[in-house]
């Protein structure tokens, strides 16, 4: 049930909340974003819906705008002048 759509979404079935509080990701998930035990993870809402996120990923996307946004200043400044 992993067959990713045009847009790289796919379905992987379900999970259930333990009595802790735990869910466990389908092994087809697991598999194909390469998530081993101990890897970090960010949640996020969206309306009534969850999102997770490897924090590695999220520290690539932030380290690139911030290199972008220094270009853009670095740009602004020598217009300015």
């Amino acid at each position: 049930m992993d067959k990713e759509n045009e847009k790289g979404r796919a379905f992987y079935g379900t999970t259930t909340i333990g009595e802790k509080g735990q869910a466990v990701i389908p092994a087809g998930a697991r598999d194909k974003l390469k998530l081993k035990a101990g890897d970090k993870l960010l949640v996020f809402s969206m309306g009534d819906m969850i999102a997770m996120s490897k924090v590695a990923n999220l520290e690539k996307i932030a380290n690139h705008l911030e290199n972008r946004l220094k270009a853009i200043k670095t740009i602004i400044k020598k217009n300015e002048k």
